[in-house]
C-alpha cells in the first residue's frame, strides 16, 4: 500500500471523527501544534504530510498504522516472512518500486527469499534521520541497466544489491568511504551516491560519464525522506 493510499485513509478516519463531533480541524492543529492552515489544507487535499507530520496526528489521534490499512485488503495479500529455524535469515527480494514505497512487503511483491548469516545481518549498524520502525529492514533488489550503468564498475546489469532501510543518514558509514543508497525517484530506486545541497539532493554517479542528476526536496521534507537505504552488500552475476 502506497504512502498516499495511507495518508487518503486517514483523512478519511478525521472526517468521520469532526462529522461525529469527535474532533475539530483547531482542536488537532492545537494537539499537534500545526497551523490550522495546515491542518485545513491537508483535510481538503491541498497537501499531504511529511512521514513526521503524519506520526504526529497518529500519536495524538491515538491511532497506528494498521488503523489505516484496508483488513480486507491485507488479508488477502498479508504474507508473514517464513522464520528460519538456525543461524540464517531469510530476506526477500523484491522490485524496486515496492522496494522503495512499501513498508512491508507483501506476498504477491516477493520474487525470491534468500538466506544471510543473521550474525552478518546483526553486525550491520542502522542510522535513521526518521522512524523506521515500522518498516521492513533487510530488501533485496536486482539493479537495471540504466543504474548498472550509472555505477559502473561498481555495479552491473543484474546485480543484487541488499538495502537496509533503516539507515537514512547521510554520514559515511565507513570513514573515508562514500555511501551508495538507493534514493526514492519517481516512485522507484535509483541507485547513486548522494549529496545536498540547501534544498536538492544531487545524485551522482560512479562513471563519470553519466550525468548527474538533481532531485529538488519538497517543502516539508528532508533528504531522508527520499533516502530508501544504504547498500549494505552487493553481489555480481557471474
Amino acid at each position: 500500500m502506497k504512502f498516499k493510499v495511507l495518508q487518503e485513509n486517514l483523512r478519511k478516519i478525521l472526517w468521520e471523527r469532526i462529522q461525529a463531533g469527535e474532533l475539530t480541524g483547531l482542536r488537532l492543529a492545537e494537539q499537534t501544534g500545526f497551523k490550522q492552515a495546515h491542518i485545513s489544507n491537508f483535510l481538503n487535499r491541498k497537501r499531504g504530510l511529511s512521514l513526521e507530520g503524519m506520526d504526529k496526528v497518529l500519536q495524538v489521534q491515538h491511532l497506528s498504522v494498521l488503523d489505516l490499512l484496508d483488513p480486507a485488503e491485507v488479508n488477502k495479500r498479508a504474507s508473514i516472512l517464513p522464520p528460519s529455524s538456525d543461524e540464517f535469515e531469510n530476506v526477500v527480494l523484491t522490485d524496486p518500486g515496492t522496494a522503495a514505497t512499501q513498508l512491508l512487503i507483501v506476498s504477491m511483491r516477493v520474487k525470491e527469499i534468500l538466506k544471510f548469516k543473521r550474525s552478518f545481518l546483526h553486525r550491520i549498524k542502522p542510522e535513521a534521520e526518521r522512524d523506521r520502525s515500522a518498516w521492513q529492514r533487510f530488501v533485496l533488489i536486482k539493479i537495471d541497466a540504466r543504474d548498472a550503468l550509472a555505477m559502473h564498475p561498481r555495479l552491473t546489469p543484474g546485480a543484487t544489491l541488499l538495502i537496509d532501510r533503516h539507515y537514512t543518514s547521510l554520514k559515511p558509514y565507513r570513514k573515508g568511504e562514500l555511501n551508495m543508497y538507493a534514493v526514492l525517484k519517481n516512485d522507484t530506486c535509483a541507485v547513486r551516491y548522494v549529496e545536498v545541497a540547501k534544498n536538492q539532493m544531487i545524485l551522482r554517479p560512479h562513471n563519470q560519464s553519466c550525468p548527474v542528476e538533481i532531485l529538488p526536496i519538497e517543502a516539508g521534507k528532508t533528504a531522508a525522506d527520499y533516502l530508501v537505504g544504504h547498500i549494505c552488500q552487493i553481489s555480481l552475476e557471474a
